[in-house]
């Protein structure tokens, strides 16, 4: 076993005994290698002062860029990777990097402490081929950066120019692709570090982590961090086990066969929503608010639904669909539909050492009518009051079927039992839908808290299923 993370640092290799598992990218950045142009702003991952560029290897041997949020993202799932902070993008008595000095010419810089993330972000776009992105894209890659005082547009506009000036020195495409592999050929055995009374292991198969797990059933299962990093960072949470499944490429695994499309437990959340949205592309906006761009190239979307977080925005529209879990425990598989999966707050139908393996989405069948909503206070990076979700199937104008279902109502992600017997059966008009909102008073009583109130909830809850309805039978264009 390893106890040294090896990876590439703005073009240099490093080998690196952590001060713990559980210490972040940001503190190594900042406290060991001296980098101090990554900030820490707020230290869960939502204002990007501490975004850095990540470079990882996919399934083909390709090199995917991301931003990433190092203040939530601990420094041994580095391992085998590369990562560039603003201090890389230009040496000393070298030129700008284009994405510099274009922040430079459109005075995208005021007090400066924001600036590096926005750099890193607009840095991996133009390392993925994003040279001259159109403003959409930019909003999109700029979701997780926060500015208090320059304003975005001169950022955007840096952004929209960043194609005009010359291209950068640096290393190619092909020599981060060589770093990588050589990495990974180097790692003969997996990772497992044990320092300041805390045990980290990164398993290579999925049998190994099926037996790290059988046989230390409270460890913490970590895959992006996004959940995990916060109880670290706010809750100064300590960790003794910590199992990483970043590095089990069977994991990382997108498919589909004739019933189903099948999502590993390692697909980050950005290439699971993507394969998400071509079976229903009613998702597609639930996709971009989902947090921000760094956390969805970190996080990943079974991570989000083994979370069980009664907010939780991927679990609605999954239930909805009638999503089955992959439960693995040693070598012992088993299913269940998602919603079965979660019984209360935080409590779940797993035995100890028993792990979401995957999920299985039902292919699309092409009568079925789908859409989901999410209400919340900021369009981007902000935590859902209500998300809910629906999917319907009529026959000669009745409901032959219906699957509703709301995050944010309840103790867990819930189906709608007595708003979808309302309207089953019956014909889909405006008398039915209206016994159908009512119905939704009997089967949530939401809380009261800092994002809204019970009322508010169950209100938008009711108003949300009427605006399905219009949407549905084109009674009106509500969708902007």
């Amino acid at each position: 076993m390893r106890q040294t993370v090896s990876f590439y640092l703005n073009g240099v290799l490093q080998h690196v005994v952590p001060a713990s598992p559980t210490q972040t990218v940001l503190q190594y950045l900042r406290e060991q290698a001296g980098l101090v142009g990554t900030k820490e702003g707020c230290a869960e991952g939502d204002c990007g002062a501490c975004t850095v560029t990540e470079a990882a290897l996919d399934a083909h041997d390709n090199v995917s860029f991301r931003a990433i949020n190092a203040c939530i993202r601990f420094l041994p799932t580095l391992d085998g990777r590369a990562i560039w902070t603003v201090e890389g993008l230009s040496a000393d008595g070298q030129a700008l990097h284009p994405v510099q000095q274009a922040m430079v010419d459109h005075h995208g810089s005021q007090c400066g402490f924001c600036t590096p993330g926005f750099v890193m972000s607009l840095y991996t776009m133009y390392c993925n081929g994003k040279v001259r992105p159109v403003r959409e894209e930019v909003l999109d890659h700029l979701s997780g950066n926060l500015c208090r005082c320059t304003g975005y547009r001169p950022i955007i506009d840096a952004a929209l120019d960043m194609g005009n000036y010359p291209a950068p020195e640096g290393a190619t495409m092909a020599q981060v692709q060589g770093w990588l592999k050589a990495l990974r050929d180097a790692a003969t055995e997996p990772l497992a570090i044990t320092e300041s009374a805390q045990r980290y292991w990164a398993p290579c198969s999925a049998d190994q982590l099926a037996d790290l797990f059988l046989a230390h059933p409270d460890a913490t299962l970590l895959a992006g961090g996004t959940d995990v990093g916060l109880m670290v960072t706010k809750q100064l949470k300590v960790f003794p086990k910590v199992i990483y499944l970043g590095n089990v490429a069977e994991l990382d695994v997108i498919r589909r066969d004739e019933t189903s499309l099948y999502i590993g437990a390692a697909v980050l959340l950005n290439e699971g929503y993507e394969a998400l949205v071509r079976e229903y592309p009613e998702a597609h906006e639930l996709w971009k608010r989902f947090a921000s761009m760094p956390i969805r190239n970190s996080g990943t979307l079974v991570g989000n639904v083994a979370n069980g977080s009664p907010i939780g925005d991927s679990a609605p529209l999954l239930i909805a669909l009638q999503t089955r879990v992959v439960l693995r425990k040693g070598n012992a598989r088993r299913e269940l539909p998602l919603e079965d999966l979660y019984l209360d707050y935080r409590k779940q139908d797993r035995e100890p050492g028993e792990f979401v393996e995957a999920i299985k989405v039902p292919l699309r069948d092409p009568a079925l009518k789908v859409a989901t909503y999410k209400l919340s206070k900021r369009f981007d990076q902000d935590i859902s009051a209500v998300c809910s979700a629906y999917a319907l199937r009529l026959e000669n104008g009745q409901v032959a079927s219906v699957r509703i279902a709301h995050g944010g109502m309840a103790a867990t992600s819930k189906r709608a039992t007595e708003a979808e017997a309302a309207l089953v059966g019956k014909s889909f008009d405006e008398s039915a839908v209206t016994a159908a909102m009512a119905a939704l008073a009997a089967d949530y009583q939401p809380l009261s808290d800092m994002r809204a109130t019970s009322e508010y909830r169950l209100q938008t809850a009711q108003n949300l299923l009427y605006r399905f309805y219009l949407e549905t039978t084109g009674a009106a264009a509500t969708r902007v």
